[in-house]
């Protein structure tokens, strides 16, 4: 067996013991740093699979329960001066792995995107409401972020029997914990706040298209340098929150381009 044949074998997910035995006798050193290679991947992976596993321990005093259906609530896009906030509620299957699963600014923008495809392959019920920005500044974003975490319990295919939201109040007729920095400590809210991050995220890259030259594409409606220049350049859009500063005092002043999406 030649090198590039042993990197191939080791590429496997279940590779035999007496395989893994046979080429540690091999006094190749390709074989050998191939081997390395494979026990590092290993060890990252049965730390990876501890750490996730650590994040099901609020879900595990509800699985104790014999409770199943544990929704997850998290919500993206409180913090923006333009675009709608957005909250995501997934049941996940008990103990359901993927690796790199945590809060969704802890992970990079390539693997939120194939921790949300899986989940909504994989996860057993799951649902995503937008709040537009005339809600948010009717409302104010404290009451439209819970307004819209209701809703997508509400949404949800299979009635949840448990609830973990990340800092929220919210009361249902069924047990519910809020948990502070819940996106990291609870897997179920960590997958919620990707599904909703990625969500959104896909949003604005469409008002990006559609209104050019405040990157929205990159700030993702957030108060950047490049963000406000455009704003005092091109003015405010639809997309932007009126009850926001410095929009709202923009706006008062009455000194001010509205752009419907036609550059100024």
């Amino acid at each position: 067996m030649n090198i590039a044949e042993v990197k191939e074998l080791l590429k496997k997910d279940n590779v035999e013991i007496s395989l893994i035995e046979k080429l540690m006798q091999d006094k190749r050193k390709g074989v050998q740093q191939a081997l390395n290679t494979y026990f590092k991947k290993k060890d990252f992976e049965n730390k990876e699979r501890l750490r996730v596993e650590e994040m099901y321990a609020v879900e595990s005093e509800f699985y104790k329960q014999g409770i199943q259906y544990v929704v997850g609530i998290d919500e993206v896009g409180r913090g923006p001066l333009a675009g709608p906030v957005t909250v995501a509620a997934v049941i996940l299957k008990p103990h359901w792995f993927i690796e790199n699963l945590n809060d969704s600014k802890k992970v990079s923008k390539e693997k939120r995107e194939i921790i949300s495809k899986k989940v909504h392959e994989e996860a057993l019920a799951i649902s995503i409401t937008d709040l537009s920005v005339e809600e948010i500044d009717t409302l104010n974003i404290y009451q439209a972020t819970m307004l819209a975490m209701y809703q997508a319990v509400k949404k949800l295919e299979i009635k949840p029997q448990a609830v973990i939201v990340d800092a929220m109040p919210l009361h249902f007729q069924v047990p519910c914990k809020s948990l502070i920095h819940g996106d990291s400590k609870s897997a179920s809210v960590a997958a919620a706040s990707i599904v909703a991050k990625v969500h959104r995220d896909h949003i604005m890259d469409e008002y990006a298209k559609i209104y050019p030259g405040y990157d929205f594409e990159d700030n993702k409606g957030y108060g950047t340098k490049k963000h406000m220049e455009a704003i005092y350049e091109l003015g405010i859009t639809p997309i932007h929150r009126k009850s926001y500063e410095p929009v709202k005092s923009i706006v008062l002043k009455g000194n001010y381009k509205k752009n419907n999406g036609v550059k100024i």
